[in-house]
């Protein structure tokens, strides 16, 4: 475990061969029930709070 991971290579992609976008994407793009437009990720208003919480290194190795 002790070597380096070999590289994956270049990551350059031609922006020559980026898909096109056509109009059929874009309708595609945003997610419609009805008239409403149906949002992604975390509601607003979320009713939880953030919190920080400190367990036992025992705790932690079973939690695993």
């Amino acid at each position: 475990m002790n070597e380096k991971a070999k590289s994956s290579g270049p990551s350059w992609v031609d922006p020559d061969d980026a898909p096109e976008i056509t109009y059929d994407w874009i309708v595609g793009a945003d997610e419609y029930v009805g008239d409403t437009l149906v949002r992604r990720g975390r509601p607003t208003g979320s009713s939880k709070a953030a919190t920080t919480i400190r367990f036992d290194n025992e705790v932690i190795e079973v939690l695993r």
